[in-house]
């Protein structure tokens, strides 16, 4: 499926999701409400078990099922409805409200940037728990499936309907393969709010922190090819890694603006067969990201020119010899876009936030907010609850002090936006 960024832009211009929301101050104080919100902190210590026990289920990229079946089998024990595993690998459920609409989608991504034979087992230290994919997105798993049982034991109902999905692909070359089918579906045109459970900002983000920007991305596989030959015997001809250097270093020597914040790096490079051997093959990854995509489009178009330049200079070197080329395969397109401040769903964000007790941060970040921010429909990105460390590596931790919380901001924000 492909996702394009132009439409994306047009679309912008054209979705409108306007509804009434209800005011978290006051709904705080409703019977149900606080009862849900005294369960999910009754419950957290069952929250944090099934923490665990989602984290040791591995979620490698493109290797989602496993979590994904389980997550159908909890989604039907937790009484939600229309409980289906769609054609992307997606697990969907809804709670059902007075009415369709306005229809909130809650979700949080199955899957961990981890390869299928790292040891995801979590060990636990106090309040502390670590382990490859603990909070990314261990916990924000946990947080939605906390949410859903904390609703129900407090006796909530709403007037609109609350939609639950576990999405597949958020990480890496997954390129939000997941999330990208949900808008591509007849789903789209149901969501009026899209509230994404996962690490808004990175390494020690707590519930008071909130992504209102998608921070969009290009990614590129660049291959140099060549006819390759002996080093010293085959001497002259245009080398491939040599190629490589250059763009390297062209890319390297590129301005980009601190505002918006625009970055690029070459993040991995592969190539040749021996030392004593002109390679007939070399290749970089390259990632670009920005807040803005005429900034995003703008880096794009010099590192794209660096490459060409490397490969002109390179061949003239050695004369054209060598049938020097080079491929450039995109491998992820990360819509940018954003919330705007003065949003209902913003402003319920920030109401939601003050009524705990804590002062609400916004930021940017990439997440599965990024497709319904580039669609022009309203989505935000929080955290799961606790304070995270050391994500995608294999010392992650997620310290379980007051992370109730988490689960609390997201009942009652659903709460307010689906009145």
């Amino acid at each position: 499926m492909r996702f394009s960024l132009r439409l994306a832009a047009a679309a912008l211009l054209v979705v409108s999701s306007v509804f009434a929301v209800g005011d978290p101050a006051l709904l705080i104080n409703d019977p149900t409400v606080k009862a849900a919100l005294a369960a999910a902190q009754r419950n957290e210590p069952w929250t944090l078990d099934e923490q665990v026990r989602i984290t040791e289920i591995p979620a490698p990229p493109f290797n989602e099922g496993a979590r994904a079946r389980e997550f159908e089998r909890l989604f039907r024990e937790l009484g939600l409805k229309d409980v289906r595993i769609d054609a992307e690998g997606n697990v969907i459920g809804v709670r059902p409200g007075e009415r369709p609409a306005p229809n909130i989608v809650i979700s949080a991504h199955l899957d961990t940037v981890f390869a299928p034979e790292v040891n995801v087992k979590v060990r636990r230290e106090g309040t502390r728990l670590t382990g490859p994919g603990i909070t990314d997105n261990g916990r924000g798993l946990a947080a939605m499936l906390s949410v859903i049982r904390a609703l129900d034991e407090g006796g909530v109902r709403t007037p609109g309907t609350l939609t639950f999905v576990a999405t597949v692909g958020e990480e890496g070359l997954g390129d939000l393969r997941g999330v990208k089918a949900i808008f591509a579906s007849t789903l789209k045109d149901q969501v009026d709010a899209f509230i994404a459970i996962d690490v808004p900002s990175g390494d020690g983000a707590g519930p008071n922190r909130f992504t209102v920007t998608g921070v969009g991305s290009y990614r590129y596989k660049v291959t140099f090819k060549g006819t390759g030959g002996h080093s010293y015997g085959a001497f002259g001809l245009a080398n491939p890694i040599h190629a490589l250097g250059r763009a390297v270093a062209k890319i390297g020597e590129i301005r980009v603006p601190a505002q918006p914040r625009t970055t690029f790096n070459v993040g991995r490079i592969g190539g040749g067969t021996s030392v004593n051997s002109i390679a007939f093959e070399a290749w970089m990854e390259v990632d670009m990201r920005s807040e803005s995509m005429p900034a995003l489009d703008a880096v794009k178009t010099q590192v794209l020119a660096a490459v060409d330049a490397a490969v002109t200079e390179e061949s003239a070197r050695w004369n054209g010899r060598g049938n020097l080329s080079v491929d450039v395969q995109s491998i992820g397109v990360r819509p940018a876009g954003s919330t705007a401040m003065d949003s209902p769903l913003v402003r319920s964000a920030m109401g939601t936030i003050t009524a705990l007790g804590l002062q609400p941060i916004t930021n940017a970040s990439s997440t599965d907010s990024n497709v319904p921010m580039a669609l022009g429909i309203p989505a935000i990105t929080i955290g799961g609850g606790g304070v995270g460390t050391g994500a995608h590596t294999l010392e992650e931790t997620s310290d379980s002090t007051d992370s109730h919380l988490g689960p609390q901001v997201a009942i009652l924000l659903a709460v307010a936006l689906a009145r």
